[in-house]
């Protein structure tokens, strides 16, 4: 019996400046932001959340990432019921663990990863009872998945067997290879590509949705962001823009047909 799928959840912004990074998103993709304060002694954090629920997190950088000169990025949460046994799994196959399974008061219990190529991600089994998903194109929500990795196929091999996502199909971009499309369940679909030269390392990129892209492009750069790549419009009719927070974290924007 096939596997269910086990999405990303939850999307976390560590940076360099908490509260500037907090002012830019809100401009920016309209999150509303009200700190996390159920959990004593946990560092400052800030939840963002759309008009439905809660998206994800942003804080200020860890000392150990920091120290290894890991630069501002956001970072997914892939969905568990048992972060050991998944934490076990991928080390089994050939994925490597940054921070051994702990817990979180009041949160859940989580470990921090990456997949064999080296692309980070954490897990987390959530103490609260399991939320259903909502409509992939639910304003504010993460529209789109992206990986960047040094192996396509590997990359696929490993996350369909470990997590249960399935092929969606597969689009020839010429020199730029093979985007590989993917689901991870009802409402949470993506892609993965073999990484141009210019990104360092494999990485996750992760689409947040907006109402119309060009006016979402003029609120990054008006906030102090860089809009890197686009406007372009992409097969399934939609518009995305590839963006730089001021903190230097790197996102995407997804937008409806114009």
């Amino acid at each position: 019996m096939p596997k269910s799928p086990q999405p990303f959840f939850w999307y976390e912004l560590m940076t360099t400046d908490l509260d500037a990074a907090e002012a830019f998103y809100t401009a920016v993709v309209g999150w509303k932001a009200e700190p996390f304060d159920k959990t004593p002694g946990m560092p400052r954090y800030i939840v963002v959340n759309s008009a439905v629920r809660g998206v994800g997190g942003l804080m200020t950088m860890p000392e150990e990432p920091a120290k290894r000169g890991m630069p501002p990025a956001w970072v997914g949460y892939i969905y568990t019921k048992d972060v050991d046994a998944s934490t076990k799994a991928l080390q089994d196959a050939g994925g490597a663990v940054h921070r051994a399974p702990d817990d979180i008061p009041g949160v859940g219990r989580f470990a921090v990863v990456a997949d064999p190529q080296g692309a980070a991600f954490m897990f987390l089994e959530p103490n609260q009872p399991e939320q259903p998903p909502v409509p992939a194109t639910t304003p504010g929500h993460i529209g789109w998945h992206e990986l960047y990795t040094s192996d396509w196929k590997a990359a696929f091999d490993f996350y369909s067997s470990q997590f249960g996502w399935e092929s969606a199909g597969e689009f020839d971009m010429g020199e730029m290879g093979i985007y590989k499309t993917f689901s991870a369940g009802p409402e949470s679909g993506g892609g993965m590509m073999n990484k141009p030269p210019q990104i360092p390392v494999p990485v996750w990129q992760f689409y947040f949705n907006v109402d119309a892209i060009d006016a979402a492009a003029k609120r990054v750069t008006d906030n102090g962001g860089k809009v890197i790549m686009g406007p372009m419009d992409v097969p399934s009719g939609q518009w995305i823009i590839q963006c730089q927070d001021p903190q230097g974290a790197h996102f995407a924007l997804l937008a409806p047909a114009r």
